[in-house]
């Protein structure tokens, strides 16, 4: 049987890590380099549960929100900003233009109509002086032509009435002759100035 005595046993785990020197602790030793118990990562809480890092975590949190508070407002914000004056501007340049360009195209299609209008009436007035024009024309040509067959038929008349009095004549001389013939072949004598003022009394009768 052996006696260990205290100083023995202080003495042989000394000894024993001294032999191995890299072996593993014991459970529930106390690791050397690190001053974690063996096993306490398991058991520990996790971080952000951790209520002995609520105050760093506080702490960072307002940091962070202070920084990112900062770089929108003096970052993301104006340049957003910037962003919609401009798109703002922009669109308020193209409803401008836009107007500009539908009170051009009005003016145009205004002034289009009323040049239409203004050739409707010049072809309207055109037509108007052309066919009065023509009326006029028609009128004077068929005074004209009235005018030429009146006195064609007037020259016409007049020669008539001569040939008429020609006949007239010849019919009476005719007479003359024949009766005179007639009578002699009658009576055996002649009487030509009885016939003659027979026949101018004939004449007159007709």
């Amino acid at each position: 049987m052996f006696f260990v005595t205290p100083a023995y046993a202080e003495e042989a785990p000394a000894a024993a890590t001294g032999t191995d020197a890299h072996a593993a602790p014991a459970a529930g030793e106390v690791h050397t380099e690190t001053g974690v118990a063996e096993g306490e990562h398991a058991r520990g809480p996790f971080p952000p549960f951790d209520s002995t890092t609520f105050a760093s975590q506080l702490l960072w949190l307002v940091i962070t929100f202070g920084v990112f508070y900062l770089l929108m407002q003096k970052v993301i914000a104006p340049r957003i900003g910037n962003i919609l004056e401009q798109r703002h501007n922009r669109i308020s340049q193209d409803l401008d233009e836009a107007g500009r360009l539908k009170a051009e195209a009005d003016a145009d299609v205004a002034a289009y109509e009323a040049e239409l209008a203004a050739a409707r009436a010049k072809s309207n007035a055109i037509g108007t002086a052309a066919r009065d024009a023509a009326k006029l024309k028609a009128e004077a040509d068929r005074k004209a032509v009235e005018a030429g067959l009146a006195e064609k038929l007037k020259a016409a008349e007049g020669r008539i009435a001569d040939i008429k009095a020609k006949a007239f004549a010849d019919v009476g001389t005719i007479a003359e002759d024949t009766a005179t013939a007639v009578v002699e072949q009658l009576i055996g004598t002649s009487a030509k100035a009885d016939v003659a003022a027979a026949v101018a009394d004939i004449k007159k009768g007709a």
